[in-house]
């Protein structure tokens, strides 16, 4: 006797459903995150034959090719968060996140890098005066995106969309609000502010220029392409995210002398570098705002003002992840200030020579911080998806990760410490104290990573007051008392050790 066997389903996007034996009669149904699966038994009417199935002819209805349209918007992130392996996932979101890092790294020297070119030292000056406000701008956007981004990486995991696009509106509009805030504060402000920062005669008229140009005119443009890179990368869309950082970043050092000694007269150089790093940043933004529109409109990520207010418990969030994250960026740039500040006491040669380690030490940071980026949204995600078998792999392969990166730094920065130095400045006494600044400072290097590590994991799990808790701490309790007290023992090279702390 022969029997009728059912179809088995015809999937569409990557679901969890797929893992479920079909039944002997399915039916057109939504898989989580919109993945979709359609199957049929023989004897429905609607059901493709297989020879339509097999030959793609035009028999599928609207029906059909609309479920499957509607998985484009959702299959990468499922593939990332589900669908592949661990190392194969984490490796996606890292390499973007990394490059990224780099290159904001090396774009974050390019101004002073051109502007040196001028041999003056008052616009050089100028611009110096300048970056720990322009830094207090992208700690502004690590308020919104990185607290807006774990977030809805979680409520991803929970397959609350709709409240994931709430959060994703609000995190915008935040952006927004306090960039705008902030540049018109700084507006007003500008002549008491400068003259606080330590803007003289000589300095004032530059650093004006270029606190107009990158703050108040690029500062929006600023926080909001943070901001963006923050939540499409939450979704697991870490290449786009990332590439958009990259684009302004070699924007920036593309346009910087073509503006600084091209198209700007003699002794607007400042100016030209400051409308260089906007207009780098404005086309940044507009490459994001291109990503959300091919997003579409399934995507969570929206600005659309419709879709509502989040929860309050989803607001709180939002603030209880991202204002540890701007506190803590802030006291890591007010670390830098002190330092500079202590060794001004001393002679110029140390100035100089700790001004150059500690760019140099920044490369293995950034890539520590790319890496807990790329980490952030999978922990998030799979933490609170219940996934505690892929949670832990993650946490486990990123820490491997940065602590190699961190010895393979101690290796070379240790063996080549010279030469890292000669790439800054030439001069032989310099270098030989940058040198065995280096050789200090980079001990320190698993250390920071683990502190940025500790921090980032706190974020993804979205317990902000520990995460704060952390940050205030190594930074107010151990690492700024230490700056003072190793200084007026140990001097100079007191400075240098305080970074080497078990405590930490």
């Amino acid at each position: 006797m022969h029997t009728k066997t059912p179809l088995h389903p015809i999937p569409f996007g990557p679901t969890r459903r797929d893992r479920k034996p079909a039944a002997s009669r399915q039916t057109v149904g939504q898989a989580p995150h919109g993945g979709c699966q359609l199957s049929f038994s023989p004897s429905d009417p609607e059901a493709p034959c297989a020879a339509h199935i097999r030959g793609g002819l035009p028999r599928l209805d609207r029906k059909y090719r609309c479920l499957k349209m509607q998985t484009k918007s959702v299959s990468s992130r499922d593939d990332v968060f589900e669908g592949l392996p661990v190392p194969v996932a984490l490796r996606r979101m890292i390499i973007p996140t990394v490059t990224s890092q780099l290159i904001v790294l090396i774009y974050n020297m390019a101004d002073t890098f051109f502007v040196g070119k001028t041999n003056n030292p008052y616009m050089v000056a100028a611009t110096s005066l300048i970056l720990p406000v322009f830094n207090i701008t992208l700690c502004l956007s690590g308020l919104a995106g990185i607290g807006g981004g774990s977030l809805i990486a979680r409520l991803l995991g929970q397959e609350r969309e709709d409240e994931a696009r709430r959060a994703s509106a609000f995190s915008l509009y935040l952006g927004f609000a306090i960039s705008s805030l902030f540049a018109v504060g700084i507006a007003l402000f500008m002549e008491p502010l400068l003259l606080l920062l330590g803007a003289g005669e000589n300095t004032y008229v530059y650093a004006r220029q270029y606190a107009l140009c990158v703050i108040v005119a690029g500062g929006i443009p600023t926080v909001l392409s943070n901001v963006m890179a923050n939540l499409i990368r939450s979704v697991g869309r870490s290449r786009e995210a990332s590439f958009g950082i990259i684009l302004g970043g070699l924007l920036n050092i593309a346009l910087d002398p073509l503006f600084m000694f091209v198209l700007m007269p003699d002794g607007y150089e400042v100016l030209g570098a400051g409308i260089a790093t906007c207009l780098s940043n404005c086309v940044a933004f507009l490459f994001f705002v291109g990503v959300l529109l091919r997003m579409g409109r399934r995507s969570v990520i929206t600005a659309s003002p419709r879709v509502g207010l989040p929860q309050k418990a989803s607001i709180l969030s939002i603030f209880g992840v991202g204002i540890p994250s701007a506190i803590a960026s802030l006291l890591f740039d007010l670390d830098y200030v002190i330092i500079d500040k202590l060794m001004v006491s001393y002679h110029d040669l140390a100035l100089a020579a700790i001004g150059i380690v500690l760019k140099v030490e920044r490369f293995p940071l950034n890539v520590g911080i790319g890496i807990c980026q790329g980490m952030l949204p999978l922990v998030a995600y799979h933490y609170s998806a219940g996934n505690g078998r892929r949670m832990n792999e993650t946490i486990r392969l990123s820490c491997r990760l940065g602590l190699a990166v961190a010895a393979v730094s101690i290796l070379l920065y240790e063996l080549f410490a010279v030469s890292f130095a000669h790439l800054f400045i030439s001069d032989p006494q310099t270098v030989d104290l940058a040198s065995q600044f280096l050789r200090i400072r980079v001990l320190a290097t698993p250390l920071m990573f683990l502190s940025f590590f500790t921090v980032y994991l706190f974020q993804a799990f979205g317990m902000g007051r520990i995460s704060l808790f952390l940050g205030m701490t190594r930074w107010l309790v151990f690492n700024i008392p230490m700056l003072f007290l190793l200084n007026t023992l140990f001097g100079m090279f007191g400075i240098v050790w305080s970074q080497v702390q078990p405590i930490s």
